[in-house]
C-alpha cells in the first residue's frame, strides 16, 4: 500500500519578494518564523501569522544564499553564500546585529552545535578542504557570578 498522507500538496500562501530561485529555508525553533535564501543574494524572514510581506531582508555579499541555520535556542541565525562568506545574525536584535565570517573557500555546509557554543562550516577544496569550528565568545564581567 502507498501512503498518500503526504502526496497531496496545497498552496497555502504565495510568498512575494524574492526575484529569482530559492535554494534554502529554515524554521525558527519556536515555529513562528522561517527564512528563505535566494539566488538574488537575499535572505528573507517571514512571520507565519502574516505572510503578505517579509518582515526583514538580509543581504549577502557576492552570491546566492545557499544555506540557513537557526541555533537550537533560537538566538542566532547563520546564512552562507556559496563561497567565502557566512553571516551570523542576532535574532533578539531583530537581525540588526551581525557578524561576518570572511575566508577563502567553497562552502559545503554549516551547522550550529546543539548547545549553540560552536558553529561548524564545511569547506570544499581538493587541496585544503576542511571543517572550520568557530566558538562562541562570552564576555563576563565582575558583576557576573557563578554558583
Amino acid at each position: 500500500p502507498i501512503n498518500t498522507r503526504f502526496s497531496i500538496f496545497q498552496t497555502i500562501q504565495d510568498l512575494h519578494g524574492h526575484v529569482d530561485y530559492s535554494f534554502a529555508s529554515a524554521w525558527h525553533p519556536d515555529g513562528s518564523m522561517f527564512a528563505t535564501g535566494n539566488q538574488d543574494k537575499t535572505c528573507r524572514l517571514w512571520d507565519v501569522r502574516n505572510l503578505s510581506s517579509s518582515v526583514a531582508v538580509l543581504r549577502g555579499n557576492l552570491g546566492a544564499i545557499r544555506s540557513i541555520r537557526f541555533s537550537s535556542d533560537g538566538r542566532f541565525m547563520a546564512i552562507a553564500e556559496p563561497a567565502d562568506f557566512v553571516h551570523i545574525f542576532d535574532v533578539g536584535s531583530d537581525y540588526s546585529k551581525r557578524q561576518e565570517l570572511d575566508f577563502f573557500g567553497e562552502i559545503s555546509g554549516m551547522s550550529f552545535s546543539p548547545d549553540t557554543e560552536s558553529l561548524f562550516v564545511g569547506i570544499w577544496d581538493r587541496t585544503y578542504g576542511s571543517l572550520l569550528q568557530y566558538n562562541r565568545r562570552h564576555n563576563y564581567s565582575y558583576l557576573d557570578s557563578f554558583f
